[in-house]
């Protein structure tokens, strides 16, 4: 399968998006709800699948829509196409705060394994699947599941990672124990499995969980400092729980029961 060779420019810093340029004839996909913008030349097309140049047929475009299913992301994919004579540019824009990583998959052997929410566009002509991890204890302590997405071919792929990005090589027989929401993604050199760590009391009282994934070389994996899954559950925590939505929220008063109706009443929020 052949792949289109795309030029690129990443910019921002916390909130980052990636700029591709396309020759004429060259195409990318893009995740569903990713764009940011494209120039006049490039067209626009909703496929089934990823959006491969394989033609398996409806069968093999059935298959591509159920993997993309199973991992949790829409049936179909988005193909931004440049139709123009000359060079045309699309941007895509990563979802929260974070770094958006280009993957050049020939480096890797062809083959990256990452969470199942990473992928942020690529090249036309890289494929999307999925990974089931080897151990049925993946599945049930993983915490982010043990279905993982694949990308396969030897074209550039952009994947987006939250907070702070550590790249770390592993040596042979080298292992890291990591949190599992923080991984973001690893070669398929690197073992992969979920370990038990700590007592009862450490899960209840520690903050931290039963299970980690221990990774072992040799490989290289990327790591995130702020998972999505932790960044949503500090933002409902810390959201008011009342329903209300007044303007004590940010006050000493909100925090307390019935500190909204006191806040009301001492901010002036009362019938004359």
């Amino acid at each position: 399968m052949a792949m289109d060779v795309v030029d690129y420019e990443i910019k921002g810093s916390e909130m980052q998006f990636v700029e591709v340029e396309l020759d004429p004839g060259e195409a990318a996909v893009g995740e569903a709800g990713s764009l940011m913008y494209m120039e006049a030349g490039i067209g626009m097309d909703t496929v089934f699948g990823d959006g491969g140049k394989s033609t398996g047929g409806l069968f093999g475009k059935l298959l591509g829509a159920g993997k993309r299913l199973v991992t949790g992301e829409s049936l179909f994919t988005t193909v931004y196409t440049n139709n123009a004579p000359s060079k045309q540019r699309v941007a895509f824009a990563a979802p929260y705060p974070g770094k958006i990583l280009p993957m050049d998959l020939r480096q890797m052997g062809g083959l990256l394994i990452c969470q199942k929410d990473a992928f942020l566009c690529a090249a036309r002509g890289v494929s999307l699947g999925i990974h089931f991890q080897q151990k049925l204890s993946v599945g049930f302590f993983g915490g982010e599941g043990f279905i993982m997405q694949k990308l396969e071919g030897d074209g550039l792929a952009f994947v987006h990672a939250g907070g702070t990005v550590l790249k770390r090589e592993l040596r042979a027989g080298e292992t890291l124990m990591v949190d599992t929401g923080c991984v973001v993604a690893y070669t398929p050199t690197v073992n992969f499995e979920i370990q038990y760590v700590g007592k009862i009391k450490t899960a209840l009282f520690g903050g931290e969980g039963l299970f980690f994934a221990k990774m072992t070389g040799p490989g290289t994996v990327w790591l995130q400092s702020l998972p999505f899954s932790r960044l949503a559950s500090r933002v409902f925590a810390a959201a008011p729980q009342t329903g209300g939505g007044g303007r004590e929220e940010g006050s000493i008063l909100g925090g307390f029961a019935g500190g909204g109706v006191l806040g009301s009443i001492l901010g002036g929020d009362k019938d004359d």
